[in-house]
């Protein structure tokens, strides 16, 4: 079995997300000790098991799994002492001058504060199933299928100005809030909301009803990705601005998120990256980092997403890719999943296939990929369409495997014990079957 970092991310968060999940955040302090004690053994037996993965990838993919692994392990901890007292808490005092530029205020807080409480379970909301391992992505988590929720808007949002792309706001939004969003999302300790943090009063401002469904949302999902792509595309030019008179000096990028972080008035103030004040050295930076480091994974995980264009008019194909990048990131699981969802937690290649082709079109198929092979009409794989079902793993009774067909030789697909759900390269065997 091969090993992407993409997978390793996801299977990494499953497991140790799951650990952080089981722990009840009003627990005192001293069974809060106990329990950070038994969840840390539990971590180190799953971190056998991932290590061995790292030491399977190529050379060229094993330095930024192995920063994944770092900095989840560290949100881990980060995690458990949260649930701990923290006398260290304080506010850092950093309010905008009344001449500044509106500023987001929150993250700085929020990091103060402990960061997102990520023992707090996400609810249901669109696309997401109520109940689900998180999926782990640098530094947070997030439910099962986030990425393919957000991927329309970050690619749009990733268009407004040069500077700020699509893997650029996916790894500050991992870093922000897990993707996780929704009426039952924590709120920073700071009071910051939504999968993009906004603070009351930056909302306010850049809050605007992207998706026309009559009200700015910031717990949403398109409201605040195309938000945080104004706010971010604003700081750029005024960073840009402020470099060519002098007056700031650094990269623009690295400015642009410190100013999400400690406001775009600290840049300016330090000339540059916010330095000297423990906030700046302690949270500030370490965020820029965090994204920085992230950045390159979700460029891998987006790549599908922001390359392909499902044909207009294809309405049921892109119905039947939907429903099953609802499960981005789940388990397989073998004999798993039915027209229902997911049974046993997770899927297996024609569970995910009966899944999705029902909850689109109300297809009932057969419930494997041999049998599934015998219903539509087959049709070159030059001629494939995306939601159309692909089929490979020949053997004497049929296919032994099938997906569903994205486009541009990609398929999404539950592909073996041990890996998860997710988008892959369709196999040099596979035939190509239209079912609707």
């Amino acid at each position: 079995m091969s090993v992407d970092p993409p997978s390793l991310v996801v299977t990494l968060g499953a497991a140790v997300g799951a650990l952080v999940l089981g722990v009840d955040p009003q627990i005192g302090a001293e069974q809060a000790a106990a329990v950070s004690h038994a969840v840390e053994q539990g971590a180190s037996q799953v971190m056998d098991g991932i290590t061995a993965a790292v030491d399977a990838l190529p050379e060229d993919a094993r330095v930024p799994a192995e920063q994944i692994v770092a900095e989840t392990t560290e949100r881990l901890r980060t995690d458990l002492e949260a649930l701990l007292p923290d006398e260290r808490r304080s506010d850092p005092g950093d309010t905008p001058e009344p001449d500044e530029p509106v500023e987001n205020h929150e993250t700085i807080q929020q990091f103060a504060a402990g960061a997102a409480v990520s023992a707090t379970p996400v609810g249901p909301a669109v696309l997401v199933p109520p109940s689900t391992f998180p999926l782990a992505s640098s530094a947070a988590t997030a439910p099962i299928g986030a990425i393919a929720v957000f991927a329309p808007w970050l690619k749009k949002a990733g268009a407004i100005c040069d500077g700020i792309t699509a893997p650029v706001l996916a790894a500050l939004y991992s870093v922000e809030n897990g993707f996780r969003y929704g009426s039952t999302a924590p709120v920073s300790p700071a009071g910051a909301l939504g999968p993009g943090q906004f603070m009351p009063g930056t909302w306010a401002v850049y809050g605007k009803d992207a998706d026309g469904d009559g009200k700015a949302d910031v717990r949403g999902v398109a409201d605040p990705v195309m938000a945080s792509g104004r706010l971010l595309c604003d700081n750029w030019n005024r960073i840009e601005q402020w470099k060519k008179d002098g007056r700031v000096v650094g990269d623009t990028l690295s400015l642009t998120l410190a100013a999400y972080n400690a406001g775009v008035g600290a840049v300016l103030r330090s000339g540059g990256m916010p330095s000297g004040l423990p906030d700046y050295e302690n949270q500030t930076k370490p965020y820029v980092a965090k994204i920085l480091a992230a950045r390159p994974a979700f460029e891998r995980m987006l790549s599908p997403f922001l390359a392909l264009e499902l044909p207009a008019g294809d309405d049921l194909g892109r119905q039947v890719l939907e429903q099953a990048f609802r499960y981005l990131g789940l388990p397989y699981v073998w004999g798993g999943g039915n027209i229902q969802g997911p049974t046993g937690g997770g899927f297996d290649c024609s569970g995910l296939t009966s899944f999705a082709l029902h909850a689109a079109t109300g297809t009932v198929l057969p419930r494997t990929s041999e049998t599934q092979w015998k219903v539509g009409v087959e049709v070159p794989m030059d001629q494939a369409r995306p939601g159309d079902l692909v089929f490979g793993n020949w053997q004497v009774g049929g296919p032994g495997h099938v997906g569903i067909y994205l486009g541009e030789g990609l398929m999404v697909h539950a592909p073996t014990t041990g890996d998860v759900v997710r988008i892959g390269e369709v196999f040099p065997d596979m035939r190509a079957r239209r079912i609707v």
